[in-house]
């Protein structure tokens, strides 16, 4: 089985630009492409999970996402490192557009990224990470058993924790993340080998 890092997209791996479908307006957050090259080396799969409820409110459409996922894996390439998926949500239970007005099981916090990720990719969850920025993606990646990293960078505001929500680290980068991930894995294979 395979073990992965789960990565969310704006406030985690980009630079937050609210409801964004322009692909010249990504920026990737500092050090995020040497971050995941070192876990891609680590043997980590990296997949994106995100959240994209403007479709489900109409302000852009699922096509034009592509072109945003594309400059993504364009600009971690130049740091030769690629993200080995992609699983987003269009939804949203107060949508405008009809056909993605929905309160579905994809939606972080719930998980459903996270188990379609693994079926398709057969990824042992409890060996594998969530990284993002607020406590839904905490929730999601708990649920399912990952370990959760929360990236304490001021987007999070509610502060309302449940019983799932809750981060075993926080840190205050997606470089910290990273090094938080490896140095686990090195303690962890230090230890096994006693």
């Amino acid at each position: 089985m395979n073990k992965a890092v789960f990565i969310d997209k704006d406030g985690t791996l980009i630079k937050d630009v609210p409801y964004n479908a322009d692909p010249h307006k990504v920026v990737l957050e500092p050090g995020a492409g040497v971050a995941l090259a070192a876990l891609q080396a680590a043997g980590f799969m990296l997949i994106m999970v995100t959240n994209q409820s403007g479709v489900a409110h109409g302000y852009f459409q699922e096509e034009d996402l592509l072109p945003v996922f594309d400059r993504i894996q364009e600009l971690l390439g130049e740091a030769g490192v690629q993200l080995d998926a992609v699983y987003y949500c269009p939804h949203h239970p107060a949508g405008k557009t009809e056909r993605y007005r929905q309160s579905c099981i994809c939606r972080k916090p719930r998980p459903g990224m996270l188990l379609h990720a693994a079926r398709d990719h057969h990824l042992h969850l409890h060996q594998s990470w969530m990284i993002g920025d607020i406590l839904h993606d905490m929730e999601a990646g708990n649920r399912v058993g990952c370990r959760t990293i929360l990236i304490d960078n001021g987007h999070e505001t509610q502060w309302d924790f449940n019983a799932f929500n809750t981060p075993d680290f926080r840190v205050p980068s997606l470089t910290a993340a990273a090094d938080t991930i490896l140095e686990s894995a090195q303690n962890k294979a230090y230890g096994n080998f006693l």
